[in-house]
């Protein structure tokens, strides 16, 4: 896999958070980007484009970020979600990580962080 190949959905009721992501992507390569404004959008492209990682908010509306990663991992188990949320309470961060999310990144966004963790997908890792 490389970042070009990479599929990548980014979840944000915040088109600002959703362009920031989006650009910064673009920039280092990635060329297969989705986006949705709420939960129930993620889940539904998630079904139709499987995705190879998801950026997911947690505050959201229509349907939350933690609804929408246990949605998520029903359908797929090996779904590769990091959480954001500039509300990072120990508690969301818990709940994200129980319901199958692999990481939490805190916002703002640092592109050093989103960088690592392309790259560890990239290579593999989890």
């Amino acid at each position: 896999m490389t970042l070009e190949s990479m599929k990548i959905l980014i979840c944000d009721d915040s088109i600002l958070a959703r362009k920031k992501l989006k650009d910064f992507l673009v920039s280092i390569g990635c060329t297969q980007i989705f986006d949705a404004a709420n939960g129930q959008m993620a889940i539904d492209i998630y079904k139709e484009k499987q995705p190879d990682i998801v950026f997911l908010d947690i505050v959201m509306p229509i349907k939350n970020g933690i609804t929408a990663v246990k949605e998520i991992i029903a359908f797929d188990p090996e779904a590769y979600i990091i959480m954001t949320s500039s509300v990072g309470t120990q508690e969301n961060l818990k709940e994200a990580l129980k319901a199958g999310a692999k990481d939490f990144i805190q916002k703002p966004l640092d592109n050093n962080q989103i960088k690592h963790v392309l790259d560890t997908k990239v290579k593999g890792g989890i």
